[in-house]
């Protein structure tokens, strides 16, 4: 095997599904305990244990709800140098315990975080990485089936990776439910164990100035959500107020994003973001079915479209044939008055 292929590997040397649970400031991104409860599945079909992995500062207290919510055993890595999020830091140490521990499967979110950092771990560590999927599966021998949109959202690629470990993959926030945590806590922090340390503050090549927090919206931790499609044909100002009046966030389909009357990080769809609200309202959507791959998770989805025939009817709980600039006004309103009477 060349160089550039890596060293030969015995993969039976690598086993366990590990999960990396991001967290800012101590607080767990959700697609975090999304990936374990699935990491969990897959454990189970393998025969194999589920470890999630902790890095931080004063962060044991994440380990500990890991193993609460599904995770045989959790590895923390607890030091100051991973406060504030660095991807030198966080990539050397993920680094050091893939190599040493030899993981089959490795699951990160595919957050501004994992997508930084899942790279500096794959490359040098010669592992498999499949980046922004939406479907994990295991195949009879228990190689990862890793699957991501392709070819702009209109077709899916299912990757294996038999020769390399481990299997990595990103995946998206929102494709997954969550488990809830046991509500018996007991014994938990004799699940986790304290790792080395291995890197340091003055061997990091990177320096935190200032971190701002906010500015661009995930609209995956949205309960309720307004989007819009062609049908909006330029002006999204419905969308917006029955939003706001439902306490909610705007989200668009591909077609209008690119005709830039939506912002791309509201997109949704195979190649866009995948939503999981209790309420979807999907105005001017046609239905195709890149768009319905992000949203198809919503508990009630409500359908606004001119077209009786639309195929978003059919994936729809509610339907209503007419015009969202007509119609959108009116249920804002609505809302409006139930909630000033509500007060």
């Amino acid at each position: 095997m060349s160089a550039a292929s890596g060293p030969e590997i015995d993969v039976a040397d690598y086993r366990d599904v590990w999960v990396f649970v991001e967290q800012h400031e101590g607080e767990a991104a959700p697609v975090s305990w999304e990936l374990l409860a699935k990491g969990r599945e897959l454990a189970d079909e393998t025969g194999e244990s589920l470890v999630a992995l902790v890095v931080g500062d004063d962060v044991a207290h994440l380990a500990e709800e890991a193993v609460t919510r599904g995770a045989d055993r959790a590895l923390l890595a607890d030091d100051p140098v991973f406060e504030p999020y660095r991807a030198d830091p966080y990539g050397e140490q993920f680094r050091a315990l893939v190599e040493a521990r030899k993981p089959s499967i490795v699951l990160i979110g595919g957050t501004h975080t994992g997508r930084d950092f899942a790279g500096r771990v794959a490359v040098p560590a010669h592992a498999g990485l499949t980046a922004d999927c939406t479907e994990l599966a295991v195949d009879e021998a228990g190689l990862l089936l890793a699957s991501r949109p392709t070819f702009g959202g209109s077709a899916m690629a299912t990757i294996k990776c038999p020769a390399h470990r481990p299997q990595m993959a990103t995946v998206r926030a929102g494709v997954f439910d969550a488990g809830e945590p046991a509500e018996s806590t007991e014994n938990a922090a004799d699940a986790v164990e304290s790792v080395e340390v291995v890197v340091a503050e003055e061997d990091t090549l990177s320096t935190v100035l200032e971190r701002v927090v906010g500015g661009v919206v995930d609209i995956t931790d949205a309960d309720v959500i307004v989007a819009g499609g062609a049908g909006c044909e330029g002006d999204v100002t419905p969308l917006v107020e029955l939003a706001e009046a439902l306490g909610g966030e705007v989200a668009a389909t591909r077609a209008a994003v690119e005709e830039g009357w939506v912002e791309p990080a509201r997109q949704v769809g195979q190649t866009g973001k995948t939503v999981r609200p209790q309420l979807y309202i999907a105005a001017g959507i046609s239905g195709a079915v890149q768009h319905l791959e992000g949203m198809n998770g919503s508990d009630v989805v409500v359908a606004v479209n001119t077209d009786p025939n639309a195929p978003i009817f059919e994936h729809a709980d509610y339907g209503i044939v007419g015009d969202l600039h007509e119609v959108l006004p009116a249920l804002t309103a609505m809302v409006r008055e139930k909630r000033e009477v509500a007060a």
